[in-house]
C-alpha cells in the first residue's frame, strides 16, 4: 500500500494543474499533502472531497499560508492536530492521523530563512522539530507504530543537494537543522528512502522556479518519510516522484504491507 507526501505549493494552484487527476491515478492507499494555503471552504468540492477519499485539512490563522491535509481511502480512527503550543498550531503545520496501530503523522516544518532572509526564524523552526519529537516520541512509547511525512525544509546530508558548498550559510542546511535530523536519527526514526537508496546522488524533492532547476536537476531532497522501528518492519519500498509536476516540490512516499495498519 503506498503512502504519499506532497508539498503541493497551493493546492487550488496545483488543481488547476491537473492534482485531482493525479490523485486519481496515484494507486496510494493516503495522501497527505502540505502547503495547502487555502481556507477548507475555499477549496473547490472536487479538490475538498473527491469521490472515493476521507479527507481533512487544517488551516492556519492566516490566510493563504500554510496549511495541511490528508486524502485516505479509508477513514482514519482519529486525528490530532495540535502540538499544545499555540505558536505551532496557528500555523496549521501538523496533523496526526491514526489508522488501527499505524499513526501517520503529516507535517509542514517552518522554513528558518525569515522574511528578510536573514535565518531569523531558526528557532522557531528547531523547536517545532522538537516539539513534534517529543509527540511522536509518546505515540512510539504507547505502542503505535508511526510514519512522519511531510516537507522537513532541511537538506540532511551533502547527498541531498545539488551544491552543499554554496548553501552551508542557508537556511535549509545549517548545521543546527541538519544535527536536529541527526537528532531524530540516534532516536531510531529512519529516513526510509536513504536507508533503502544509501549512496544514490540526483534524488531531489524541491528545485527552485527560475534558471532551469528542475531541468537541470539542481534541487534539494527536503521531503521525508521518517520511520519508527515499529514501522520501518512493514516498508517494502521508498521513492520519489520528481516527473509529477504542478509544484516548486514533486511527491515522495513508501510502500508498506497492509499488516502496518493491523
Amino acid at each position: 500500500m503506498k503512502i504519499l507526501s506532497w508539498n503541493v505549493n497551493g493546492l487550488r494552484a496545483c488543481a488547476k494543474k491537473g492534482f485531482t487527476r493525479w490523485l486519481g491515478r496515484c494507486g496510494a492507499e493516503i495522501v497527505c499533502v502540505q502547503e495547502v494555503r487555502a481556507l477548507e471552504s475555499d477549496l473547490p468540492a472536487r479538490v475538498r472531497a473527491p469521490k472515493g477519499w476521507h479527507t481533512h485539512f487544517v488551516e492556519a490563522e492566516r490566510r493563504g499560508y500554510s496549511g495541511v491535509g490528508i486524502y485516505a481511502r479509508r477513514k482514519p480512527d482519529a486525528v490530532e492536530t495540535s502540538l499544545g503550543e499555540p505558536r505551532f498550531d496557528r500555523e496549521g503545520r501538523l496533523q496526526l492521523a491514526r489508522f488501527g496501530r499505524l499513526v501517520v503523522a503529516n507535517g509542514y516544518f517552518p522554513k528558518g530563512s525569515g522574511k528578510e532572509r536573514d535565518n531569523s526564524r531558526v528557532p522557531f523552526k528547531l523547536a517545532f522539530y522538537r516539539a513534534l519529537f517529543e509527540r511522536v516520541e509518546r505515540l512510539r512509547r504507547g505502542g503505535y507504530r508511526v510514519l512522519v511525512v511531510g516537507d522537513f525544509n532541511t537538506a540532511h546530508t551533502e547527498l541531498d543537494l545539488a551544491r552543499p558548498k554554496d548553501n552551508r550559510k542557508n537556511s535549509g542546511f545549517l548545521p543546527e537543522e541538519r544535527a536536529e535530523i541527526d537528532r531524530w536519527a540516534a532516536a531510531g526514526w529512519v529516513d526510509v528512502f536513504r536507508r533503502l537508496h544509501p549512496d544514490e546522488p540526483g534524488h531531489y524533492t524541491w528545485w527552485r522556479q527560475w534558471g532551469d532547476a528542475r531541468k537541470k536537476n539542481i534541487g534539494w531532497r527536503i521531503d521525508y518519510v521518517l520511520a519508527s522501528p515499529a514501522a520501518m518492519r512493514f516498508v517494502t519500498n521508498a521513492f520519489v516522484l520528481p516527473r509529477v509536476t504542478g509544484s516548486d516540490h514533486c511527491p515522495t512516499g513508501v510502500e508498506v504491507e497492509p499488516g502496518a495498519f493491523g
